[in-house]
């Protein structure tokens, strides 16, 4: 069974920094495209960033202030976040398209951690 846990989410002040990690665990074969997403109160969730072969992908609203990576030998992937804003706080999703030894493959998504950034 595979699983995605996330950490590092909080209470973190406007302009600073806060760094989450999502590790991937489980009859992991590979892992394609990973990701962030986020969900803020009454809000669809959307799409932070992403990266698949070192190519990276942001929504306009991070773009110089977010930075994606990962860390293929221990499946897990980063957001690195600065330059907090009040609108950053959400719910932050990790997701990643992930080819198990038990299944073909498929989209998981971990449970959610909270950023929230106060003014």
């Amino acid at each position: 069974q595979v699983q995605l846990v996330e950490s590092g989410g909080g209470l973190v002040q406007a302009g600073g920094s806060r760094r989450l990690s999502c590790v991937a665990s489980g009859s992991i074969i590979t892992i394609d495209v990973m990701g962030w997403y986020r969900q803020a109160p009454g809000k669809q969730r959307e799409l932070v960033a992403t990266i698949i072969r070192g190519s990276t992908n942001y929504a306009d609203s991070v773009k110089g202030r977010f930075t994606i990576s990962r860390d293929n030998v221990k499946n897990t992937v980063y957001l690195q976040m600065n330059s907090l804003k009040p609108e950053d706080t959400a719910v932050y999703y990790c997701n990643a398209l992930i080819y198990a030894m038990t299944s073909g493959p498929a989209d998981y998504w971990g449970q959610g951690t909270q950023v929230t950034v106060s003014s």
